[in-house]
């Protein structure tokens, strides 16, 4: 497979810290395809597809060897490939992580750990989630065809509907649209199907959802200028939440905050790719099966590289 020759330049970012406390086990790790083929090489493949020259993984050193064996091996000949941790100390001077913190700080500072790598218009995505060719194509050309700037972000939405697991409560960055720009994001926890709606708690309150809502699945497209936003932000975070264990500094809280303040605008851009997510150990054999059936139409090869 060659990469798609092109004069832009653009990274991915892809977050790949987490522990999968859900499912069991290091998703991003599992194996989906019929030669072992995790999730994230699917997105790979797509990626250079798509034209993107760079790719930065968002990994926790306790399996740093494990992965880039799994990943250079296989992609390092094919695309320029770098690795970040996230590390519960790594904040900004002056800010000392509490003794007895455990929980990550979140995928705000996911991305913020790749600060010092990334210095060009980038891609965000998450490892355990496959987003489907048209997507990342939609995200890479917003990144390169004049879209995103230094005011402008993009940010690849889909139908709640769409990204629902049958076996349990998923987190969702739930959509506001006005004239084709993102006007708010909510982060909503605990979602689950209920019949003909969906429906989470929040302060002892449960909140309805239509099905045809637009929500974030962590696809966004930043220019570098995000690193700037985001410094002032996580210090402000920390400033109030430093000590609070279950905090969580987000990506839609410090994009909600640059909408409110007027520093940026995002353009919400639809695809009509299907969503495929593992939550919980029992959506596994739904995603095997979906590979197998684009591998059998054509989509992918049997074997990707």
């Amino acid at each position: 497979m060659r990469p798609v020759k092109t004069k832009h330049k653009a990274s991915l970012l892809v977050l790949a810290a987490g522990m999968g406390s859900r499912y069991g086990g290091l998703k991003q790790l599992d194996q989906f395809g019929p030669y072992g083929e995790t999730i994230i090489d699917y997105s790979i493949y797509d990626a250079i597809l798509a034209g993107f020259t760079k790719i930065v993984f968002v990994i926790r050193e306790t399996f740093e060897v494990e992965f880039k064996e799994r990943f250079s091996s296989l992609w390092a000949d094919k695309i320029e490939c770098h690795y970040v941790y996230q590390d519960l100390e790594d904040l900004p001077d002056s800010y000392i992580c509490p003794s007895d913190r455990s929980k990550p700080w979140g995928t705000g500072h996911a991305v913020w750990a790749a600060r010092n790598v990334i210095h060009e218009a980038f891609g965000v995505i998450n490892a355990d989630d496959y987003y489907d060719r048209e997507a990342l194509q939609i995200l890479y050309d917003s990144l390169t065809n004049g879209t995103v700037d230094k005011q402008h972000y993009s940010v690849v939405a889909y139908r709640l509907s769409n990204t629902l697991s049958a076996h349990g409560e998923v987190n969702r960055g739930v959509c506001t649209v006005q004239d084709g720009y993102l006007s708010s994001i909510k982060e909503c926890k605990g979602i689950t199907l209920v019949i003909d709606h969906a429906e989470y708690t929040e302060d002892n309150q449960t909140h309805i959802l239509d099905l045809n809502s637009l929500v974030s699945m962590n696809i966004w497209g930043f220019d570098k200028s995000y690193f700037d936003h985001s410094n002032k932000s996580f210090r402000n975070f920390l400033d109030s939440y430093l000590t609070d264990h279950k905090s969580e500094y987000f990506i839609p809280v410090l994009i909600q905050e640059l909408i409110d303040q007027k520093e940026i605008q995002v353009v919400v851009l639809s695809s009509n790719s299907q969503w495929i997510g593992v939550t919980y150990k029992e959506d596994k054999p739904a995603v095997q099966s979906a590979f197998n059936q684009m591998i059998k139409t054509g989509k992918y090869p049997a074997r990707l590289v």
